[in-house]
């Protein structure tokens, strides 16, 4: 059972309705994470900021979601590995790179295999990747902004992995078909 809401416009307080207000313009929709973040006017708001400031960076929309689903596996994050699948698929993602992003295995397309491996060695290190983990990435034909630019993607997925930890978030009905549990997707 979790010690948090998941907010709608009606239970929220005033500062709250802004975050929800600009998720439903966004998605469509308010999703389970914004309601539950809406606890938190600054949270919900930086959340959101900051994902859209992520989404203007160089790096293109599916390789945005190569970070994000990469970040989301190794923080063990059911709702955003869930959700990112979701996104992903609609930005043409493949399945097989899908599947690997999923198990935490190695993507078939290299410079994606780069990315993901860069941003899984900078979250599991606590950013101590190391000059050969930098040039690695950097040798696969990413620049130094998008080195910086996997930090903030790694920024952005932290603040909703954590809030996702703490409130047990539940997952949407627009996320379902891509359930996701770890331990289950490594036994595959």
């Amino acid at each position: 059972m979790s010690l948090f809401d998941v907010h709608t416009l009606d239970s929220v307080s005033a500062d709250g309705q802004e975050a929800l207000q600009a998720a439903q313009g966004k998605f469509g929709f308010v999703p389970n994470l914004i309601g539950v973040m809406a606890e938190a006017p600054a949270l919900a708001n930086g959340y959101l900021s900051l994902a859209g400031i992520f989404g203007s960076s160089s790096l293109s929309a599916q390789e945005q979601q190569v970070v994000l689903l990469a970040v989301s596996y190794v923080n063990d994050c059911r709702y955003c590995v869930a959700a990112h699948t979701t996104v992903a698929q609609g930005t043409g993602l493949s399945r097989e790179n899908l599947d690997a992003l999923r198990s935490g295995g190695d993507l078939p397309d290299a410079k994606q295999n780069a990315l993901a491996t860069f941003s899984r060695a900078l979250v599991e290190s606590n950013g101590w990747a190391g000059d050969a983990a930098v040039q690695a990435f950097l040798d696969a034909g990413y620049s130094r902004q998008n080195v910086l630019e996997v930090v903030l993607g790694i920024g952005v997925k932290t603040l909703s992995n954590y809030t996702n930890h703490l409130a047990d978030t539940p997952l949407d009905g627009a996320f379902q078909a891509n359930a996701w549990n770890k331990a289950e997707s490594a036994a595959a």
